[in-house]
């Protein structure tokens, strides 16, 4: 069964493009965007939702806590996304995808 979904037309394709063109990203920084929209509002990715460091980890596949703190800052810095750590054992971390329009 063919799937009719047309990505190239989904309302978030240009931030796709714009995370897919951005010489300064590596695909660890790509693998953590994708664990971040995987646990993002699936109404309204834009806005701001909890989630906790090793989901993330696990589902980007990133083994070392540096390199995640490393990607995490480098997606604050360049605008791709708003950060606020909680380091409460139980609540996660607080993140907002920045989608521009």
């Amino acid at each position: 069964m063919r799937n009719n979904l047309n990505l190239q037309n989904h309302p978030l394709s240009n931030y796709f493009e714009r995370l897919a063109t951005d010489p300064r990203l590596f695909s660890s920084h790509i693998a953590l965007f994708a664990a971040l929209f995987y646990f993002s509002n699936d109404k309204c990715p834009c806005l701001s939702f909890q989630v906790s460091r090793p989901k993330l980890m696990r589902f980007s596949r990133i083994k070392s806590i540096a390199t995640y703190h490393k990607n995490i800052s480098d997606l604050v810095h360049y605008g791709y996304i708003e950060y606020n750590p909680s380091w409460h054992p139980l609540k996660g971390t607080r993140v907002r995808l920045i989608i521009e329009n």
